[in-house]
């Protein structure tokens, strides 16, 4: 399935879980809701998957974790804030170069509605 398609499946789910749950939620449960929508459209949501990050060759003691990977293809970094800032792309994008998974999405649902950001690098 190319990035395209699945992009539109994930979207969809987004869709889905933030006009079920609404805003004012924490991140958890929208997680929470969205891996089991992924699951339902027959997708392989894998939860909070630990990433390592090298340094001149060496793997650093740091514990970051995506927040979703679907099909090992998609990191999906999901938010509730009111604004989206540079950062937050920034930590998406580091994500992708430490992982070499080339598509990325942010996600908020800190919105009325459900903010999507489509990454590649």
């Amino acid at each position: 399935m190319d990035f395209k398609e699945l992009s539109y499946i994930i979207t969809g789910a987004c869709y889905e879980v933030s006009h079920e749950l609404g805003v004012g939620f924490l991140e958890k449960v929208y997680e929470a809701a969205l891996i089991y929508e992924l699951k339902q459209k027959g997708l392989f949501p894998q939860q909070q998957q630990p990433i390592t990050v090298f340094y001149k060759g060496e793997p650093l003691d740091v514990n970051y974790k995506a927040d979703i990977i679907v099909n090992n293809e998609v990191i999906l970094e999901l938010k509730v804030l009111d604004e989206i800032t540079n950062i937050q792309k920034a930590q998406l994008l580091n994500y992708m170069k430490a992982t070499h998974i080339k598509y990325g999405m942010l996600i908020n649902f800190g919105k009325a509605k459900v903010e999507i950001e489509r990454f590649v690098i």
